[in-house]
Order: structure tokens, then C-alpha cells, then sequence
């Protein structure tokens, strides 16, 4: 029992040090922390025992077989984000099973950053020349049952991040699991590690110069070939852990409550919350979301509330899906977010 106690003492001591030295801003590649496709956006980020099928790539790779154990057809997903300051983000990914229960997931997302002019002191104005940015990811995910309730998964993950003539790339991991139980109306559990990997260093011809290695020697040369070693960036390690409870399923009406907690290596324990409710036919699914993100961080965030809508339907054994996300904010300019 002593042992326990101290474990405590020492485990809330962590934790009150991690929440007071917040690291924010001292990792690379922040987009994979955005959050992929318009359900999960809507639900305020409280997706990781929720989601299912093709979008399980980018949130929690276990769930990718969650739909398939019993209907043995791929799934297909694709999103579009309109964000603030002209920036684009696209996300694609298939789940594909290779037997009864298996599944292999291809996904890819891309940052578009747009075309911006390259100003200096002298010409503030611009040069007349433009650079660019972006960021991709590719990942290949494997993920099967180990039993009829839980599920497990990984996914290998190619990461780069471009500006002008500079990029930087490395590989990185994610694991999650998923339980689901058969109390309180089929609450499901799920965790999620993502971006464990390598660091992140900018490399290319703008850190190419020209040096004297011997400066204080008349014969030496002043044109020898040099390279400029810039400092190495981790990427957003990020753990999260939730539940969906699906609240009550009366006469094809139900309404699914969700909560996530989360933790970065770059910010403080934080927490998120969603609610979806559902109505459902044999041939249509409608629902209507809400969200409330980042809950531990009040001001130092530009949002917190999401809102959204879906619609699926079956028509001849195939599945089409479209989902609808509303991300309001008062200075950097709402988000909308279609699948």
C-alpha cells in the first residue's frame, strides 16, 4: 500500500510538472495533429472509440477492421478542408481486407499552403519571385480482431514537410486498440499512439554555402563547399484514450455520447467531447453532431465548439457516405470540412 501511495504522489508531481512547462511549438509537422475528415471534426476530435472503416486510418488504426469483420467489402474515404489563410488540406484512404477478418488501409494526406511572394528588407513588397510550402504523409496500416471484441492495429507512416527549396522528412508509427463490450448498450473503448518515430531536420540547397575552414591561413581557400546543420525537430507524439456510449436506441433513434482524453509531447493534458445523434432506416443513416475540444486549455485556443451532419445511404449493397463539418472562430476564419 506504501508502494501504491508513492506511485500516486509521484505520478500527480509528474503531472503537475508536465501541465506547467508546456512545449508548445517545439515539434515539427503540427499538421498531423489536425484532425482528418468532417465526423471527427464535428465531434469535436472525440472519435477514437467511435470511428469505423476507412477514416480509422488517420484517428485509430484498429478500427479500420471493425466494419469489415462481418460485411467483407473495402471502404473507400476522402476529405477536403477549406482552413484559414488559403490553406487546403486534402486526406484520402482505402481499407481493403485481405481475409475474413484482416485488413490492409492505404491513407495519404496533404497540406497546401499556396503560392507566397519572396520579400526581403529592400523589396518588402516582394521580388517578383514566389515560393511555396507543403506537408504530405503516406501510410500503410495493417489491422484484424484478436478476438470478437478486441481489436488491434498499426500503421507505417511517411512524413515530409517541403518550404522553397528546403524539406524534411522522416518515418513514423501508430498502435490502437479497441474493445467492445457488451455493457451499457455496447460501450466501446479505445486508445491510440500516434506519430512515434524519428525527428524531423530541414535539409537542401539553401543551407549549401560556401566557407574558409581556415581562416587564419593566407593559402587556404574561401570557396570550399559547406553545408549548414540545422537543428533536429520530434514530431507531435500523441496518446489519446476514449469511450462512445451509445446513451439509447429506441425505434430507430439513438444518440451516442463520446470523450477523449488526450496528451501531446508538445501540450498539456487536455481533453475532448462529442454527441451524435442518429436516425436510421434500413436503407438511411442521418445524423446530427456537436463537439467541444481542447476543454483543459480555455483561452489559449482559438475555438472549441464544432458542429456538423452526415448522411449515408445503401443502394444495392453499396454504401455512399457524405459528412458535413462546421468549425467556427472568432479571428483566424471559420473552417468547413466536407467528406
Amino acid at each position: 500500500m506504501k508502494r501504491l501511495l508513492l506511485c500516486t504522489v509521484l505520478a500527480l508531481v509528474a503531472l503537475g510538472e508536465l501541465h506547467a512547462q508546456s512545449r508548445v511549438g517545439t515539434t515539427a509537422a503540427p499538421f498531423l495533429t489536425l484532425g482528418t475528415g468532417a465526423r471527427g471534426q464535428a465531434l469535436g476530435h472525440a472519435y477514437t472509440a467511435t470511428v469505423v472503416g476507412a477514416d480509422a486510418l488517420f484517428w485509430n488504426p484498429a478500427a479500420a477492421a471493425k466494419r469489415y469483420q462481418d460485411v467483407h467489402l473495402g471502404g473507400v474515404f476522402a476529405t477536403h478542408a477549406d482552413w484559414f489563410a488559403d490553406i487546403d488540406y486534402n486526406a484520402a484512404g482505402v481499407a481493403i481486407p485481405v481475409s475474413r477478418t484482416a485488413v490492409v488501409g492505404l491513407s495519404l494526406a496533404q497540406v497546401a499552403y499556396g503560392d507566397m511572394k519572396v520579400r526581403t528588407v529592400d523589396q518588402p513588397e516582394g521580388t517578383g519571385e514566389n515560393f511555396s510550402a507543403s506537408d504530405f504523409s503516406l501510410g500503410l496500416s495493417y489491422a484484424q480482431p484478436l478476438t470478437p471484441f478486441f481489436y488491434f492495429g498499426g500503421t507505417a507512416r511517411y512524413v515530409r514537410q517541403s518550404i522553397r527549396d528546403m524539406a524534411a522528412s522522416t518515418v513514423a508509427f501508430d498502435f490502437g486498440f479497441l474493445l467492445a463490450t457488451e455493457y451499457l448498450n455496447g460501450l466501446r473503448v479505445g486508445a491510440s499512439i500516434q506519430n512515434f518515430g524519428g525527428t524531423m531536420m530541414m535539409e537542401g540547397i539553401n543551407a549549401e554555402i560556401k566557407t574558409d575552414v581556415d581562416p587564419n591561413n593566407s593559402g587556404s581557400s574561401s570557396s570550399i563547399p559547406a553545408s549548414l546543420k540545422t537543428d533536429q525537430w520530434d514530431l507531435p507524439l500523441l496518446f489519446k484514450f476514449g469511450i462512445a456510449w451509445p446513451v439509447f436506441d429506441v425505434n430507430g433513434v439513438s444518440f451516442t455520447a463520446m470523450a477523449d482524453a488526450q496528451q501531446t509531447n508538445d501540450q498539456n493534458l487536455n481533453a475532448d467531447f462529442g454527441g451524435e445523434l442518429r436516425y436510421q432506416t434500413r436503407f438511411l443513416t442521418f445524423d446530427l453532431r456537436g463537439g467541444y475540444r481542447d476543454a483543459f486549455l480555455g483561452d489559449d485556443v482559438e475555438q472549441h465548439l464544432s458542429y456538423g451532419s452526415g448522411i449515408d445511404l445503401r443502394i444495392q449493397g453499396v454504401r455512399v457516405g457524405f459528412d458535413y463539418a462546421f468549425v467556427p472562430a472568432e479571428r483566424l476564419g471559420d473552417v468547413q470540412i466536407l467528406d
